[in-house]
């Protein structure tokens, strides 16, 4: 019998911490062996030249997810994690949206249901809670959480989402007695709805006029209260999509408090910007999307986070419509307002690839910091054991870069369901050219090689202290 079932040799590994030269051995689906020469192998896979990484984990991801009436995503969960395994992720974390009334374990049935036997990659779920009944605050949360779901999310904005502020304190407080980390989108609901109206009213609706609405104070007046919020409740937050300076600064002084707040940020922030929404007829549409795209200070300012450590997570935000669709981009009363334009774009695939060609590539950022933001940190701060980086022991989730590889990013070589990507020609350094999953191959050398249905829904550990929970992962 051989000792290892796949040996991964001449590559260089870097983790969040160490970039070094060895062979990678692998058994039942973990890495089991790190030295040099390893071989005694039913399979050899030559990776000279070649980047060892952990494979991406995206903890910012929307399948399947129901976008109000007549309006349909662009990916379902088969098509979502195909793209995001093409992109070297492993690992995606989707959310489940509770609807008002319904109970949430009816809707993760939903969710599984969508996603058992469809998925290419693992995949976990956060809770969008909508209706923060006394049943749900008293009973299902916190059995959901003792569950391995222990992950919330509640919004600031979005009609029948946003919650009031006593709302997301009942929230937090369960999430502070049970364990589970808070993710917040952060953005005033009255705010924005007062600035719709007046644009619409001096006939102001194009798709520009979606990012007028929701200006830079909009966001950072919700996260100074997001975060006093959890600072009153004593618990750990995640303020998601970060868009500019002001509400980055916002989440530093939170943590030189001693505030457990986590900073995310997304691609469109580094490399789009609300001159985007700006083309002619509705191709702006295709760039519509929550915190909008700022301007050129705010990139420079949320590349400062990422390289400062007040980002920890680098996500994509991945929320795929049709443009050329009525059930997508263009539902019938998009061209009379912007505020009917269905907000999300799709990036899960090329979410990776990005932060390595403007980051790594270019000397923003270290491969160690790379790696981090895109896997290890995801998996510390939503208690995912044994993934997330190159050890022995860990989960052989691993993505082969050619560093040198040079592409441009055009919609025909993609394999999301969306039938554009709003980073059509940009011109990118670094390319994920196969990604394993538990050591088996599920893209090579720009090919689907793995089944539908090898990704598994994996449940995790509390990510925080909670009164009753024992934190594993933080």
């Amino acid at each position: 019998m051989t000792a290892f079932d796949t040996v991964i040799r001449h590559g260089t590994i870097a983790t969040a911490s160490e970039t070094y030269k060895a062979d990678v051995g692998i058994r039942n689906g973990r890495i089991v062996a790190i030295g040099e020469a390893l071989t005694d192998a039913n399979e050899t896979v030559d990776a000279t030249g070649l980047l060892v990484l952990p494979g991406g984990i995206d903890s910012h991801v929307h399948i399947a997810q129901p976008s109000g009436p007549g309006i349909v995503m662009a990916d379902d969960f088969e098509s979502a994690t195909r793209a995001a395994a093409f992109g070297g992720n492993t690992f995606v974390m989707p959310y489940c949206l509770q609807a008002k009334g319904q109970p949430i374990r009816e809707a993760l049935k939903n969710y599984h249901t969508l996603a058992d036997q469809n998925c290419h990659i693992d995949h976990s779920f956060h809770l969008i809670i909508a209706d923060p009944s006394e049943a749900v605050l008293g009973q299902e949360l916190p059995a959901l959480i003792a569950d391995g779901y222990t992950s919330l999310k509640v919004f600031m904005t979005y009609e029948d989402l946003a919650l009031s502020d006593l709302q997301i304190l009942q929230v937090l407080a369960v999430a502070r007695e049970s364990g589970a980390l808070v993710q917040v989108h952060a953005e005033n609901y009255d705010a924005i709805r007062f600035l719709v109206d007046k644009l619409e009213r001096d006939g102001n609706v194009g798709p520009y006029f979606h990012a007028k609405s929701r200006p830079i104070v909009v966001e950072r007046e919700a996260t100074h209260r997001a975060i006093s919020l959890a600072e009153l409740v004593d618990v750990w937050m995640v303020v998601v999509h970060v868009s500019n300076r002001e509400s980055m600064e916002e989440i530093r002084r939170a943590q030189m408090r001693g505030l457990t707040i986590h900073g995310e940020t997304c691609p469109q922030y580094l490399v789009l910007t609300e001159e985007d929404l700006k083309d002619l007829g509705m191709e702006g549409a295709k760039y519509v999307c929550s915190p909008p795209p700022r301007d050129l200070a705010s990139q420079q300012a949320c590349w400062e986070g990422l390289q400062q450590g007040v980002f920890s997570l680098f996500s994509s935000d991945h929320c795929p419509f049709r443009y050329d669709d009525v059930q997508g981009k263009q539902p019938p009363n998009a061209r009379t307002s912007f505020r009917w334009i269905p907000n999300g774009i799709p990036g899960v695939e090329t979410r990776l690839p990005i932060l390595f060609s403007e980051g790594v590539s270019k000397g923003r950022i270290t491969l160690n910091q790379f790696v981090a933001l895109t896997s290890t940190n995801h998996a510390k701060t939503y208690g995912l054991t044994g993934k997330g980086s190159i050890a022995i022991g860990y989960d052989a989730d691993i993505a082969l870069w050619d560093p040198k590889r040079q592409a441009t990013l055009t919609q025909a070589n993609l394999h999301h369901g969306a039938d554009y990507t709003p980073y059509e020609g940009m011109d990118i350094t670094g390319w994920p050219v196969a990604t394993m999953l538990r050591g088996k191959f599920v893209t090579r050398d720009g090919k689907l090689v793995g089944g539908k249905g090898e990704g598994r829904y994996v449940s995790r550990a509390a990510p925080f202290p909670g009164k009753g929970a024992t934190s594993s992962a933080a």
